[in-house]
């Protein structure tokens, strides 16, 4: 874990660094995906049948071992213990409600010269949404996944889960039947974004993937853009904490420790102006990690991609932040909302001592699927519009390209494109 002083001379190197810090797929990956990929694309299900073996100790022969049924979860979530089931409907009823609020609202106008425009906000026919298994079965991330899709219209809601060794987390299936998921299929890895992208005898292709994954996974979506629409392409948590001295230290700690339990490749940081608040959290940090079952991942993230960062003062904390354009960011200040007013890059922003991120991942309401690896910078969490799509029109009468089309003539004859002022010159009387 580094600890910085944004006061010493070397500061500006060291933080220049942490940003520079990907920590995301090598090049080895890279290449191990295209094989993988174009496997797919020639050989289909034998393909997929070979990876599933290989990679997840599970036979694909009859139908039962290929897809989970709609019976399957039913039964998963008639099994749950009854405040477990009612947990996850209350998650699913906020996520659906946040949702529902984003959905675009269509144009339609007439300008000043009688020329009609819009634009009409559609629904994708199919999408594909990718649910780990192994180490992340999230049935969090299946709702944060298909409710928005379902909000938007989706007519074909495809899920592929790896099962190790045949087996499932009940969870996820649960969480399946709650969203109206359509098909799932027992195919994981960077194999199944390739099923999803090309189609294969079985599974019929989508026209978008989303969900969270390995750097196998988040490889695949990323070659495979174009082919089919991705969400984003996602790298290891990040969390970045700003706290002033009016805090509890264990607090922090496990906030801290949330994202550094994912994975050993996740990022955790603390931005404080209180030296004294940081020595302490340093040391909470060293005695949640003794009692902690997830203490082996959380570790070597936080000794390998740990920091924190103390500055003479808070108002240095902004610009910091936006350089790190962080997946989280909580404000425990006196005055969070004075301090995101000045914010411009982050995932998501966590207002005031009492709102944890975790709370976010599960139950708040907004998506808990984030931009990593400074790419808030540009882009933003998963929505409804991630599954729709806009389509613009135009409505011209007689006299409105009679008004607008010398001018486009014009243009068009600029550009050297003749055909173009044709087709428009040869309309005008």
């Amino acid at each position: 874990m580094q600890f910085l002083r944004s006061s010493d001379e070397g500061f500006e190197k060291a933080f220049a660094r942490v940003v520079r810090n990907r920590r995301e797929a090598d090049t080895q990956v890279a290449r191990d995906v295209a094989s993988i990929i174009n496997e797919v694309r020639e050989r289909g299900d034998e393909a997929l049948i070979d990876y599933t073996a290989r990679f997840d100790a599970h036979g694909l022969g009859a139908d039962s071992d290929w897809q989970i049924t709609a019976e399957d979860c039913r039964a998963a979530y008639d099994a749950l213990d009854a405040d477990l089931r009612d947990a996850l409907d209350l998650a699913a009823a906020r996520i659906r409600a946040y949702h529902e609020g984003q959905m675009p609202a269509d144009r339609d106008y007439t300008d000043d010269i009688g020329m009609r425009l819009g634009a009409r906000w559609s629904a994708v026919e199919a999408a594909g949404l990718y649910v780990p298994g192994g180490r992340a079965a999230y049935p969090s991330s299946l709702l944060m996944n298909a409710v928005p899709a379902k909000v938007a219209g989706v007519e074909r809601l495809v899920v592929t889960t790896p099962t190790p060794r045949g087996e499932i987390n009940p969870l996820v299936l649960a969480a399946a039947h709650i969203a109206g998921v359509d098909e799932i299929w027992r195919v994981g890895g960077a194999q199944a974004v390739a099923a999803l992208a090309y189609g294969t005898k079985r599974i019929d292709k989508v026209d978008v993937i989303a969900g969270p994954g390995n750097a196998w996974v988040a490889e695949a979506k990323r070659q495979l853009y174009g082919v089919v629409g991705i969400d984003m392409v996602a790298g290891p948590s990040e969390i970045l904490v700003i706290a002033d001295e009016n805090n509890n230290p264990d607090w922090i700690a496990a906030d801290l420790l949330s994202q550094a339990e994912h994975d050993p490749t996740s990022q955790s940081i603390l931005i404080t102006d209180s030296e004294s608040l940081a020595r302490q959290v340093e040391d909470a940090v060293d005695l949640a990690l003794m009692k902690l079952p997830t203490a082996k991942t959380a570790k070597a993230s936080w000794e390998a991609h740990g920091l924190i960062v103390v500055v003479d003062s808070l108002d240095e904390a902004p610009a910091l932040s936006d350089r790190l354009a962080a997946e989280h960011v909580e404000l425990m200040i006196d005055d969070p909302q004075a301090l995101f007013g000045r914010l411009r890059h982050a995932g998501s922003v966590f207002l005031g001592r009492h709102t944890p991120e975790a709370v976010g991942d599960y139950i708040a309401g907004p998506n808990h699927v984030r931009p990593t690896g400074r790419r808030a910078r540009f882009a933003s969490g998963l929505s409804v519009l991630d599954f729709m799509k806009r389509t613009s029109f135009i409505d011209a009468s007689e006299a409105a390209l009679a008004a607008i089309g010398p001018a486009a003539v014009k243009l068009a004859e600029a550009e050297g494109l003749p055909a173009h002022a044709l087709s428009i010159s040869t309309r005008l009387k």
